[in-house]
């Protein structure tokens, strides 16, 4: 496990899974917003975000969260030897939604740029959670069928999951869970 993909529909814990797992690995988290927007909430150029993007490939060990665009995800889940599918139902979706943004009111949410606006960034994912359940999701779920022969694939489709995934990653990088 050095270069780790973590994807799935908005709102469902990408940038938190991802954070606890390269704090586990010591793997280096990159939040895929982090390249893909500027403080504020601005969008960088394409050419420049394809630019870090491509960049960030060619490193050899991390842990990659986000969607960043459509032409770029297949690319960072091809080179990814560890897929991490957030596949969680679409009610979840919405509620981490809402979540957030009512946390973010006293804290920034984990890997969105500096200084971006929450409730656009809330009202721009209510609307993505319904056109990622109806157009991507069908397809990630056919890609992580598909790779699964040759790849790492975490498909993590509940609360339930994702807990026994940290138990996983925890033996076998002998670090200790704290209760819960």
């Amino acid at each position: 496990m050095k270069k780790v993909a973590v994807f799935g529909n908005a709102g469902g814990g990408k940038s938190t899974l991802s954070q606890r797992l390269a704090d586990m690995t010591g793997l280096p988290w990159v939040p895929l917003d982090s390249i893909k927007y500027q403080p504020g909430g601005g969008e960088m150029p394409q050419a420049e975000f394809k630019a870090a993007h491509n960049n960030l490939l060619q490193q050899d060990r991390w842990v990659v969260d986000g969607f960043g665009s459509l032409d770029t995800v297949w690319e960072r889940l091809d080179t990814a030897d560890t897929l991490v599918y957030l596949d969680m139902p679409i009610w979840r979706h919405y509620w981490w939604v809402t979540k957030r943004f009512l946390q973010g009111v006293w804290v920034p949410p984990a890997g969105w740029p500096e200084r971006s606006p929450l409730l656009k960034g809330t009202l721009n994912s209510y609307y993505t959670v319904r056109l990622c359940h109806t157009k991507l999701t069908p397809k990630y779920r056919e890609y992580v069928a598909k790779v699964k022969a040759t790849k790492r694939v975490y498909h993590l489709r509940s609360r339930q999951d994702i807990a026994q995934f940290y138990q996983t990653i925890a033996a076998q990088t002998d670090v200790t869970l704290p209760r819960s």
